[in-house]
């Protein structure tokens, strides 16, 4: 499990920004690129939005990798 810790001057980062920040994509263009193929799911559903919201708590997974939002 991967643990991304949103920043304190924020309220949430979005999905693109978490795999970026995970190590789990190279660049933004890639990151879409999964995103869009619906290989990505938030909290168990396949979530096909980049800019989606994401809050403490949350869990995503993408190739057989979980990423933990924190605060």
């Amino acid at each position: 499990m991967i643990e991304i810790t949103i920043k304190e001057s924020e309220e949430y980062i979005k999905l693109g920004q978490a795999l970026k920040k995970a190590g789990l994509v190279d660049s933004g263009v890639d990151a879409k690129m999964v995103i869009v193929d619906g290989l990505v799911q938030v909290n168990g559903q396949v979530d096909t939005r980049r800019g989606k919201k994401l809050y403490d708590g949350d869990e995503v997974t993408f190739d057989g990798e979980i990423i933990k939002i924190k605060k």
